[in-house]
C-alpha cells in the first residue's frame, strides 16, 4: 500500500507539470500568495468605479447611466474572471496557509461573473428593467383618478400604515402589486434561467445552493426550517390575537375568524411587519402606546437630525465616528427635482477609506428613527473593516450585516432610552403598558420571521425547479399561507405574478439574510446586554427586553471586536468573539418575548381567539370562469365525470389538487397555462345522494332524473346550477 501511495504521489506532480502548473507547491504557495497581494488594490480599485456607477444609476434613474452602469459591470466581471482563472491554475487546496486558501476561495466565486460576456449582459438587462419597473410605478389616487402620481415612496407606504378603510387599502394593494409584478414576467423568467446556468458554472446544482454557500454550513437550510417550527408556536398566538381585534374592528365580513387574515390590513404593502397597526389591536388600547412620531414632529426632528442621533448612539460606544464625506454623499431625503430613484433604504461601502454613504428617502416617524439604526449598523460594519483585503470586506455572513444596526434599535425602542434622549415624557410604565410594548415590537420582529422565510424558501424552490413557470403565482400564495396565515384581498391567479412586487425579488437580493439577522440579534443583544451590565438571567430588574446598551463602552468594544474581522473567519469563530456561542439559537428572541406569550396563551383563551388558521372556504375562494361537465355513460352509481375545469381565483387549483392527493382520491392528470389562466383536466366521482367539500371547492350532487344530473357550486354565497348532459356546456 506503501508502495501504490508513493506511486499516485508522483503521478500527481507528473500530471501538474503536464498540466502546466508549477511542480513544487511550496513555489505554487508563494506565487499564489504573491498574485493575491498584488491583485487586491485593482480589485478595490474597479470596486469603486462599480459602485459609483451603480450609485449614479440608482440615485437617478435613466438610460445613459445605466448604460455606464452596465459597462463597468461587464468590464468588472471579465477581470474577475481572469483573476478566477488565474488562481485556478494552482492546486489551493493542497497549501498549508488556511488563510490564503480562504482568499483564493472567495476569489474564484464568481457569481454572474462566471457568464459569457453577452450572456452575462442579459443577466444584468433583465436585473436592471425589474428594478427599473419597481421603482417607476406610479399609481392613480383612490377618490381621483386624474391624478396618478403616486409612488411607494413615500405616499402609498404612508397610506398602507395609517389608512383604516379597507375598500382604500385593497385598491393601493392591487394597483401596486399588478404594476410592480406581472410587467416583470419576462424579464423574471430570463433571470430564473441565467440565475441556474451560473450556478452549475460556478459548480452548484442550483442557485440556492449558490446562496446558501455563503452561510458556509450544509445543514444551514435545516436549521433554518428548525427555527421556524421552533417559533411556530408564538407566531400562531400573536396571529390569532391580531386577527380577532381585526374582526372585531373590521367585522366578519372583511376578516373571517378561524381563516388567514387579508394582508391589506395589516400596516404594510407587504405584511412583512404590521406595527402600524399597533393602535387597532394592541391589548390595552387605554395605555399609552410606545410611538414617539408625533413627539418627533413637534420637537421638529428632520432626517439629518435623525442620523445624528444614530451616530451618537455608536459614538457613545466607543465606536467609529460617521466620516465627514458621509454626510457630504449620502442622499437622505427625497430629491424634489423630479427625478425616478431607487427609495428603498440603502448602506453603500465604496472601497475607499471612509467613503461608506446611505441612500433613504428618510419621513420623520419612529418606525424610520429605527431604520436609521439599522442603515448605520450597515455602515458601521463598513468602517470597522475598511482595513482588510478586499476579499474579506463583508460581514461574516449575510445575516450579521443586517444584525447590527438592529442589535442597537432593541435598545433604542425601549422607554427608558427614549426618556433618555428626550423623545419620551410622562410615560407610566406599568404591567398593561408593558405588555403593549412587547406586543408592538412582536408586530415588527416576530411576524417578519415567516415572511422573510418564504421569500427564499420560495426562491429556493424556483432554482431548484419544484416549482415551475406555470405554478409562480399559485405557489407564492400557497406559501405565504401556510407560514405567515395571511391572504391576498382580491383575486391572484398565474396571470399575476406577485413576488417581483417585493423589492428584494426584482433586485436579485437574497432575503434569508434578514431572517437570519432576526434570530441572531436577540443572540448578540444578550450578549451586549451581558456585557453592559443591563441583563442578568433571572433579575426582574435587569431583563432582555428593558435593555439599553447606549453609553457602555464594554458593549460597544466587544462588538467592535466581533465586526473587524469581517468575513475574514467563518462565521461561528465571529459570532463566539461575542457571544460565546457558534450556532444560530432562537433561544434568546423567544426569553425575550416569553411575557408576551405566556400572556397570549392565556388570553387568547378567555377571549375565544382561533389558534392557527384554516384554508380560506369557496365563500372567498372561487371564481369559476368556466365548468365544462361530461355526463359517463350510466353506471348503477351514477357516475360523473369531471373533465375540465378552469379557475382563477386564488389559486383554487392547487388546494383542490392538495385535497385530492391527501385524500388519495383521483388526482389531477394534466396542469397547464391556457390563456393565463391555471387549467386542470381531472377525474372526480362523488357518489349517489353524497356531498363533498374539499377546500374552496364546494360540490353537491344530487339526481334529478335519467340521463341528466345536476351539480351546484357555491361561489361568494351564489348558488349557481349547471345542468349537465352529454355535452360540454358553459
Amino acid at each position: 500500500m506503501r508502495i501504490f501511495s508513493t506511486v499516485i504521489i508522483a503521478f500527481a506532480l507528473v500530471c501538474c507539470v503536464l498540466g502546466g502548473k508549477l511542480v513544487s507547491v511550496s513555489d505554487d504557495e508563494l506565487e499564489a500568495r504573491r498574485y493575491v497581494e498584488q491583485v487586491d488594490e485593482e480589485i478595490l480599485s474597479r470596486r469603486n468605479v462599480g459602485t459609483e456607477a451603480e450609485w449614479a444609476y440608482e440615485s437617478d434613474i435613466n438610460e445613459d447611466k445605466l448604460m455606464v452602469k452596465n459597462e463597468v459591470a461587464a468590464a468588472n466581471a471579465v477581470f474577475l474572471k481572469e483573476v478566477a482563472n488565474t488562481l485556478n491554475k494552482y492546486e489551493y487546496e493542497s497549501f498549508s496557509d488556511e488563510d490564503l486558501k480562504r482568499k483564493i476561495r472567495k476569489l474564484t466565486k464568481l457569481g454572474y461573473s462566471v457568464l459569457p460576456e453577452d450572456t452575462f449582459a442579459e443577466m444584468l438587462d433583465a436585473i436592471n428593467r425589474m428594478q427599473e419597473n419597481y421603482a417607476k410605478v406610479k399609481v392613480c389616487d383612490y377618490r381621483d383618478n386624474s391624478k396618478c402620481d403616486l409612488a411607494l415612496e413615500p405616499e402609498l407606504t404612508e397610506i398602507m400604515a395609517t389608512s383604516r378603510d379597507p375598500e382604500e387599502l385593497k385598491y393601493y394593494w392591487q394597483q401596486w402589486y399588478d404594476a410592480a409584478g406581472a410587467p416583470t414576467r419576462d424579464d423574471f423568467q430570463k433571470y430564473i434561467d441565467l440565475n441556474g446556468v451560473a450556478a452549475r458554472m460556478n459548480n452548484y446544482s442550483s442557485g440556492a445552493e449558490y446562496w446558501l454557500s455563503a452561510y458556509e454550513d450544509d445543514t444551514f437550510e435545516e436549521q433554518v426550517d428548525a427555527v421556524i417550527e421552533e417559533l411556530r408556536p408564538l407566531y400562531e398566538q400573536i396571529h390569532a390575537n391580531v386577527r380577532y381585534q381585526l374582526r372585531k374592528y373590521y367585522g366578519e365580513n372583511v376578516v373571517s375568524e378561524k381563516g388567514p387574515i387579508p394582508m391589506h390590513l395589516l400596516g404594510n404593502m407587504w405584511a412583512q411587519k404590521w406595527g402600524n397597526i399597533a393602535d387597532i389591536t394592541s391589548p390595552f388600547p387605554d395605555r399609552q402606546l410606545l410611538d414617539v412620531t408625533e413627539e418627533m414632529v413637534r420637537q421638529g426632528y428632520n432626517p439629518i437630525q435623525m442620523f445624528e442621533m444614530g451616530d451618537k448612539f455608536f459614538q457613545s460606544m466607543n465606536m467609529t465616528k460617521l466620516p465627514a464625506t458621509f454626510w457630504e454623499k449620502s442622499i437622505l431625503e427625497k430629491p424634489d427635482d423630479g427625478r425616478d430613484l431607487v427609495c428603498h433604504a440603502s448602506a453603500w461601502e465604496f472601497s475607499k477609506t471612509d467613503d461608506v454613504r446611505i441612500k433613504q428617502c428618510t419621513r420623520v416617524t419612529m418606525e424610520q428613527f429605527f431604520t436609521v439604526h439599522h442603515e448605520l449598523g450597515h455602515v458601521q460594519y463598513f468602517l470597522q473593516y475598511q482595513h482588510l483585503p478586499s476579499m474579506y470586506r463583508d460581514g461574516a455572513n449575510p445575516g450579521f450585516h443586517e444584525a447590527v444596526g438592529d442589535v442597537l434599535s432593541l435598545s433604542v425602542s425601549t422607554p427608558k432610552h427614549l426618556e433618555k434622549i428626550g423623545l419620551l415624557k410622562d410615560y407610566v410604565e406599568d404591567e398593561e403598558s408593558k405588555l403593549n410594548q412587547f406586543y408592538g415590537s412582536a408586530l415588527n420582529k416576530l411576524v417578519f420571521l415567516p415572511f422573510a422565510y418564504t421569500l427564499d424558501k420560495y426562491r429556493w424552490g424556483i432554482f431548484r425547479g419544484d416549482i415551475k413557470p406555470e405554478q409562480y403565482n399559485c405557489k407564492f400564495w400557497e406559501m405565504r399561507s401556510k407560514f405567515s396565515g395571511v391572504e391576498p384581498p382580491v383575486v391572484r391567479s398565474e396571470s399575476d405574478l406577485d413576488a417581483p412586487a417585493k423589492y428584494h425579488v426584482s433586485a436579485d437580493v437574497e432575503y434569508l439574510r434578514y431572517f437570519v439577522s432576526f434570530i441572531i440579534q436577540f443572540q448578540f443583544h444578550r450578549a451586549a446586554c451581558e456585557k453592559a451590565g443591563e441583563y442578568v438571567k433571572g433579575d426582574p430588574e435587569k431583563t432582555l427586553n428593558n435593555c439599553d446598551i447606549y453609553q457602555s463602552t464594554e458593549a460597544g468594544n466587544a462588538i467592535k471586536a466581533m465586526l473587524e474581522l469581517g468575513s475574514s473567519k467563518p462565521w461561528p469563530d465571529a459570532m463566539e468573539v461575542l457571544t460565546g456561542e457558534r450556532r444560530m439559537s432562537a433561544n434568546a428572541l423567544i426569553e425575550y418575548f416569553r411575557p408576551l406569550y405566556d400572556w397570549l396563551v392565556v388570553e387568547n383563551e378567555r377571549i375565544g381567539a382561533h389558534v392557527g388558521w384554516e384554508n380560506t372556504t369557496s365563500k372567498t375562494i372561487l371564481n369559476f370562469s368556466r365548468v365544462c361537465i361530461l355526463l359517463n355513460e350510466l353506471y348503477p352509481s351514477f357516475s360523473v365525470r369531471l373533465i375540465e375545469l378552469i379557475v382563477s381565483d386564488r389559486c383554487a387549483l392547487w388546494q383542490a389538487k392538495s385535497f385530492y392527493c391527501d385524500h388519495k382520491q383521483p388526482t389531477l392528470a394534466n396542469t397547464w397555462s391556457m390563456n393565463k389562466c391555471p387549467v386542470a383536466s381531472f377525474n372526480y366521482f362523488p357518489k349517489l345522494y353524497k356531498s363533498m367539500t374539499v377546500p374552496g371547492i364546494l360540490f353537491r350532487s344530487h339526481i334529478l332524473k335519467i340521463p341528466s344530473e345536476r351539480i351546484a357550486l357555491t361561489n361568494q354565497s351564489t348558488l349557481d346550477a349547471l345542468r349537465v348532459n352529454r355535452n360540454c356546456l358553459l
